[in-house]
């Protein structure tokens, strides 16, 4: 039988490894790529009996690059599980279908957020694709933003099947330090794209795929104002996050929120002042901090 080889990506996952790990042992290839988690994520994947490399993660796009190009595999087709997702036992036998044409190079899976135990399916711009399914040697990753986009070397499919994707399972307070960490990425994302992007009006319009016409419509939400706002009342209004019940509402303010974070790191970006070489210089050398204040800071360390 064609197979293909399964990549799971980890940095703390303790609480939703398992169950990821048991829907992927559909495959007789699955592999553990950890960011040097500190918690039990990689005590629990030895446990299941996949294999599990490490490497010091630097980004979201070198990530998966380095992982497709030195992390072996059984089979030439392989892929791409987060953490918090699932693969589907539909999904998979979609996949095997998938891999036996020499069409495509790679195919966009749809994703099914899973948020306060309700299928978001409106404001989340369902069906909202990624590419998951890839034959190793033609393809790989670059970064955008806090994010990763592939590069494929030849034509690309969509598939019908969906996977869940179980965001916020380790709860709100882990998802509001996350996106405060990607709107950091994000600013200076946003940033460039001011200085040196475009606007494809084209692909926004008569894109051919989802992924062309959502990422044109990225861009143009670069430069609108009141960002936070229109980005409420497009997935609330627009995209009818209303029929999502509270869980759209949350799920929306939550989204403008995101966006709010990274306007305030590009103005943080813009103004911040940086110490001149004078101001450095006139600073007071930390061997001539009191004593006693070392002491007590090594005592609350």
């Amino acid at each position: 039988m064609v197979m293909f080889s399964i990549y799971i990506l980890t940095h703390n996952e303790e609480l939703d490894i398992g169950a990821c790990i048991e829907s992927a042992l559909l495959s007789d290839d699955v592999i553990v790529v950890d960011s040097y988690s500190s918690d039990r994520t990689v005590e629990i994947a030895s446990r299941l009996g996949v294999r599990v490399v490490q490497h010091a993660f630097e980004s979201h796009g070198r990530q998966r690059t380095w992982m497709i190009e030195e992390v072996p595999t059984k089979h030439d087709w392989a892929y791409i599980l987060e953490a918090d997702e699932r693969l589907t036992p539909q999904l998979f036998a979609e996949c095997l279908e998938a891999i036996k044409t020499t069409e495509y190079v790679g195919y966009y899976v749809a994703e099914r957020v899973l948020f306060m135990n309700r299928w978001i399916r409106n404001c989340t711009q369902y069906p909202r694709y990624q590419l998951r399914l890839f034959r190793k040697d033609k393809v790989w990753f670059t970064d955008y933003g806090h994010t990763e986009r592939e590069v494929c070397d030849g034509s690309t499919g969509f598939l019908q099947e969906t996977y869940p994707h179980y965001t916020c399972s380790k709860g709100l307070t882990r998802w509001i330090e996350k996106h405060n960490r990607y709107s950091t990425d994000e600013a200076v994302e946003t940033l460039r794209q001011l200085e040196t992007g475009t606007v494809s009006w084209s692909k926004l319009l008569w894109g051919s795929s989802e992924v062309e016409r959502r990422r044109a419509l990225k861009d143009l939400s670069l430069r609108l104002p009141w960002r936070p706002v229109l980005r409420f009342i497009y997935m609330y209004v627009i995209l009818k996050g209303f029929l999502d019940g509270q869980a759209g509402f949350t799920w929306c303010a939550l989204q403008a929120f995101y966006e709010y974070l990274i306007l305030l790191k590009v103005w943080e970006l813009k103004h911040q002042p940086v110490p001149s070489i004078d101001e450095l210089s006139s600073s007071t050398p930390v061997a001539e901090k009191p004593v006693e204040n070392t002491a007590i800071s090594s005592t609350l360390r």
